[in-house]
């Protein structure tokens, strides 16, 4: 009965948003519009898939957990997770000084073919270390005795391949949205980007405790394989590719019909923009808001279940769905409000959800040992994965342009996967670490204890009064073109 009710929930918070979506009128064709959404839709999957490929190292930590390492402790305990996580993040944050220029340069279709290819290899590489050790098979004593360098390297490369992924879907979609289109448009396509939270953790969940561990890394791999090739048949960078009729954006690159700079010289333009910087600042904030919930609670009720029984709970067998539910509505409710009551600035929504952040992570230090912290931190993650839609996924197109909207995705998104290095860092360090029963294998000593996890609360308080006080300083930060851009064409 639960699994029917949670997929009703779901299938009624994406009806509804469909259904109530305002209607923007710039002039295009029917013909325009069902074009636009066959090139968004297959990308729009294709980056879901890459969040599943992502997330499942840490579904695998609940089994690798479980495993003894040949030198004490479990393979995959807090600390090792946390060192996993962090290499992976930190080559993620670097990676846009590579990836941003290159996206605008070749383009978003190209990157996106060469991230699900990337990862998609990773994770069969991931899933085949996962096979050695479940089965004894070969090179299983080298893997267990050198588990965090091989799967930091692995995930690592992964991560690298995962980054061509926002730099690529924001670069085609800048050309294919106005600027008024864009606060609504992001509601609907973080419908998909959320879909990829509920792949990577409650269908993962389901392939570990179904089909196993090797699974778990080889599915995502054989689904990015598949929607790879769909993209390449399918996805264009531009209207013009694929046969509709190329119209005026109204972003920063309206107006400008100059040639494109080089790497250097857009990378300079855009760290010296004190818009594209505080943006950055703020999504520092997210990525490491947004993780410490999404990484921590699992775990966290799971080592603490004895005592809080939070495992038997409908948040803890539905993370995936209701973080993906959350996800759904904070990017609606941002991307209405944006276009809708301001105007299409993006500032004045950052405040207002981060506002809400910081009043949720204080209320959550206090209740954290009790029934209620689940569904705080399910709202908690709507508020800020609100921010991260509107700011990542729509203010880079329209402080970037589309000309340079790789560079300033990949400048805004690393910040994001700085701080969620940081998170990683931050955590491996305050969290009680994790001991084994010699016998049963279970987890066992100070980390099933609730006191000692105070410091995941505690650390998201000043990260959340930050990002409010950065938003507040692009209140009324609005797109500047070079020149008086044209209304919206109408594509033919």
């Amino acid at each position: 009965m639960g699994e029917y009710v949670a997929l009703l929930i779901l299938l009624a918070v994406i009806g509804f948003v469909v259904l109530r979506l305002p209607k923007i009128d710039l002039g295009h064709t029917d013909a325009f519009r069902y074009r636009r959404a066959m090139n968004w839709l297959p990308l729009g999957l294709t980056y879901a898939f890459l969040y599943m490929g992502r997330y499942n190292i840490k579904v695998s930590q609940h089994a690798f957990e479980e495993m003894p390492n040949p030198a004490g402790g479990p393979l995959m305990g807090t600390a090792e997770f946390a060192s996993i996580f962090a290499v992976g993040t930190i080559v993620y944050a670097f990676s846009f000084l590579i990836n941003g220029p290159l996206t605008d340069r070749y383009g978003g279709r190209r990157m996106i073919l060469i991230g699900a290819t990337g990862s998609g290899v990773m994770n069969a590489l991931m899933g085949a270390g996962a096979w050695s050790l479940t089965t004894q098979g070969p090179l299983h004593e080298l893997i267990a005795a050198n588990f965090v360098v091989f799967y930091s390297v692995l995930y690592g490369i992964n991560m690298y391949f995962q980054s061509f992924g926002a730099t690529a879907i924001v670069k085609v979609n800048a050309a294919w949205f106005h600027v008024r289109e864009r606060g609504v448009f992001g509601a609907i396509f973080g419908i998909l980007i959320s879909l990829g939270i509920y792949f990577a953790f409650d269908l993962g969940y389901k392939i570990l405790e179904n089909i196993g561990l090797t699974a778990l890394f080889v599915i995502p791999s054989g689904l990015l394989a598949l929607f790879m090739t769909i993209s390449f048949f399918v996805v264009r960078d531009t209207p013009g590719d694929a046969g509709q009729d190329d119209f005026d954006t109204a972003d920063a690159s309206s107006g400008d019909e100059g040639p494109q700079l080089g790497a250097v010289a857009v990378f300079k333009k855009m760290l010296t923009n004190p818009v594209i910087m505080t943006i950055a600042g703020i999504e520092f904030c997210s990525g490491f808001l947004r993780q410490a919930i999404m990484q921590w609670f699992r775990t966290y009720a799971k080592h603490t279940d004895g005592t809080l029984g939070l495992k038997e709970s409908f948040v803890y067998e539905h993370w995936g769905l209701l973080l993906c539910v959350a996800g759904i509505l904070g990017g609606t409710i941002a991307g209405v409000i944006s276009d809708r009551v301001f105007q299409s600035r993006r500032g004045p929504v950052a405040a207002i959800l981060y506002a809400v952040m910081g009043v949720s992570a204080t209320v959550l230090a206090f209740t954290y040992q009790t029934q209620a912290v689940g569904w705080l931190v399910v709202f908690m993650t709507m508020a800020v994965i609100g921010v991260h839609g509107m700011l990542s996924g729509t203010a880079s197109m329209d402080f970037g342009g589309k000309k340079n909207v790789g560079i300033a995705v990949g400048i805004i998104d690393g910040f994001v996967y700085a701080g969620t290095a940081f998170m990683a860092i931050t955590y491996g360090y305050l969290l009680p670490e994790d001991e084994l029963d010699p016998v049963t294998h279970a987890v066992v000593g100070a980390t099933t204890d609730p006191a000692n996890w105070s410091p995941w609360p505690l650390a998201m308080i000043p990260m959340a009064i930050i990002g409010f006080l950065l938003a507040t300083r692009v209140w009324n930060a609005k797109p500047k073109a070079k020149a008086a851009a044209p209304a919206a064409a109408k594509s033919d």
